[in-house]
């Protein structure tokens, strides 16, 4: 079925809107040619600084994207004060719930959870200012993710790139690529021994992926009053639970209605508060967003500490680096490449497992036959 829709449709608006949110973050996506550039990262460091900040920049996006939602606050109140002046005041001064009222049966207990009288207690009070903020945390959030991988780039200053220029990609003719293939293997040969502060950068690098998505994870849950460490699996109890005895905990953390109190000065010079209601509409993303976040950083969380835990096995056993070194080598030479793995400091090995990842089968057996001869008769 065709759908035409008119110009100012509001549709049309929200697609547009999306459409151009996005394309910013699509440059975060590349797709090149394979041997177009040497491949100097770990699958795992990409979901770190590809995957997830893309994540958090298409977030941060969403929750400025005000044509989605329509207006990010909307407050009622009986008294004199104007609407805009009041949805003004609440925004910028922060709204807030009554705990003591978050529990019973809606229209009965109270009329929306967390909305109600609250008791004498200082603390029957929770205030709401992160929605302020969440633009600007996602987005510092991004970043983070990223800084790892730049110090990496810094590091490693393209040594990789220029040592395999002309080896990259698939290829049959092997004598079109001989005479880099001889320079490769000359400075490998030259330079032995003087390569652990570059796999030990590396190693650096991908702890520091580990550490900062551990540190997101409490960082969040400041950001967000100490509730987003059981934030994912409180939604999964919720599932479980009668419908007259839950609630719902994205609601409880995301209040889509608070409540906010304005004073000013009556005529006679006595302070008057006006009790005002207000919907929170940005929280409908913001409650979708935190959910998919603290998936994400769990399994995120997971994946790097198994890889991270890989890394350590690849150096403390030197049965795994030659099984590493001798998986895409064919026929002889794989018996070939045992001592070169002897002979090999850290630090080499390290560098001929990334070289590895940049050729293919035929070129790197070509180039572990030559190399492995010359730690041989060295």
């Amino acid at each position: 079925m065709i759908h035409f829709y008119k110009r100012g449709d509001p549709k049309v608006k929200v697609k547009m809107t999306v459409m151009g949110l996005l394309m910013p973050v699509v440059g975060l996506i590349k797709v090149r040619y394979r041997g177009a550039k040497a491949d100097v990262d770990s699958k795992f460091s990409k979901l770190h600084y590809r995957t997830t900040c893309s994540i958090l920049f298409i977030s941060c996006l969403l929750v400025t994207a005000n044509d989605l939602i329509g207006s990010t606050i909307s407050c009622v109140s009986s008294g004199s004060i104007p609407g805009n002046v009041l949805e003004n005041y609440c925004w910028i001064t922060s709204t807030f719930t009554v705990p003591s009222r978050v529990d019973g049966k809606k229209g009965i207990d109270h009329a929306y959870p967390g909305v109600g009288p609250p008791t004498n207690d200082h603390k029957d009070k929770v205030y709401h200012a992160y929605y302020q903020w969440v633009p600007f945390v996602l987005f510092l959030q991004g970043i983070m993710f990223y800084l790892p991988h730049y110090l990496w780039k810094v590091f490693e200053d393209k040594k990789l790139d220029k040592i395999t220029a002309g080896l990259r990609g698939k290829t049959f003719n092997v004598e079109a690529r001989r005479d880099a293939c001889e320079f490769l293997v000359k400075y490998l040969w030259e330079t032995r021994g003087m390569h652990n502060l570059y796999a030990v950068k590396y190693f650096l690098c991908d702890c520091l992926n580990f550490v900062n998505v551990i540190g997101q994870m409490y960082f969040v849950d400041k950001f967000l009053g100490g509730v987003f460490m059981t934030y994912g699996t409180d939604v999964l109890s919720f599932a479980n639970t009668d419908d007259d005895q839950r609630t719902d905990p994205m609601m409880t953390v995301f209040p889509r209605l608070t409540k906010c109190t304005f004073y000013n000065y009556g005529s006679s010079g006595t302070i008057q508060a006006h009790d005002a209601l207000c919907v929170l509409a940005l929280n409908i993303i913001n409650e979708k967003i935190y959910i998919t976040l603290w998936f994400w950083f769990v399994i995120l969380a997971a994946l790097t500490c198994a890889y991270l835990i890989y890394l350590l096995a690849l150096v403390t056993l030197p049965g795994l680096r030659k099984a590493v070194v001798v998986r895409k080598a064919r026929g002889n030479t794989k018996d070939k490449t045992y001592h070169l793995i002897e002979k090999a400091a850290i630090g080499d090995w390290f560098l001929i497992f990334l070289i590895s990842r940049n050729m293919d089968s035929v070129m790197y057996n070509v180039f572990i036959e030559e190399l492995a001869e010359k730690f041989k008769s060295g």
